[in-house]
């Protein structure tokens, strides 16, 4: 759990320093590939769920009272709190509950289960969507921006839960899984290759794991990244992948941002 708070923590640093850099140049309401949501708004989301994280780790019935209110608000109302806030109150405000959100995650058994949007989560899993969604939303700011952020060996957390959410890419877009099991292996940015799944596996997905991670967060299309694909179960499920809870994405289209 250190480790794991260790790398969301070095993740929030990373696009701090991004968001601090667009505050200076006065660029927080630059519109990014996220239709309709700017800069300000993406920084905005991950304030507000944070926030909410943070909650359910403390005050799992005032969680849930809130968590009702949301259901019927709907994601639009993560962007209000960004939007009343002068830019100083955006990033000090998210840099004050993100802190306190890892600092109560490293007191989690890696098996406590916490009370989330849906399902309640084992505590390893929770911290890791954190990351992913920090990352995932923090690549539509990098995009808006032009800004540059190097890949780093936390990816694999992003292609993780990536991976264990194939069964949750069937059900949200209301179909049946294949059952044929896929192997996949990825090359990290350290050089390293990470593997899920069984060896003998007849479907396959391989490449980059930046590539990968930017496919199953839908920050790329799938024409612009370069993955090995084999087998019409991999093929099938890298069509409608998603790593984040909630109803199916609207994706990228095909060359609208292509490479990293």
């Amino acid at each position: 759990m250190h480790e794991l708070c260790d790398d969301l923590a070095a993740e929030h640093a990373d696009l701090d320093r991004i968001v601090s850099g667009a505050i200076d140049d006065d660029r927080l309401d630059v519109v990014t590939p996220a239709e309709g949501w700017t800069v300000r708004d993406q920084v905005s989301h991950l304030w507000f769920f944070d926030q909410r994280a943070l909650l359910a780790l403390v005050d799992p019935d005032a969680f849930a009272a809130d968590a009702a209110s949301f259901a019927e608000r709907g994601t639009d109302a993560s962007l209000d709190l960004g939007r009343r806030s002068s830019p100083t109150e955006l990033l000090d405000g998210w840099r004050h509950d993100r802190d306190r959100l890892v600092d109560h995650a490293r007191t989690l058994e890696p098996r406590a289960r916490v009370p989330w949007y849906g399902p309640p989560m084992g505590a390893r899993s929770f911290v890791t969507a954190r990351l992913m969604e920090t990352w995932a939303h923090g690549q539509d700011v990098v995009d808006a921006l032009g800004a540059a952020r190097e890949p780093t060996d936390r990816l694999r957390h992003v292609a993780h839960i990536g991976i264990g959410a194939r069964p949750f890419s069937y059900v949200t877009n209301g179909r049946s899984m294949p059952d044929a099991p896929i192997g996949v292996e990825l090359r990290s940015p350290s050089g390293e290759v990470w593997t899920w799944g069984p060896d003998e596996a007849a479907d396959r997905v391989g490449g980059p794991a930046l590539d990968f991670c930017l496919l199953v967060t839908q920050r790329r299309h799938r024409d612009d990244l370069d993955l090995d694909v084999r087998g019409d179960a991999a093929d099938d499920w890298l069509q409608i992948a998603q790593a984040f809870a909630g109803p199916p994405g609207p994706g990228r289209m095909p060359g609208g941002l292509t490479g990293p």
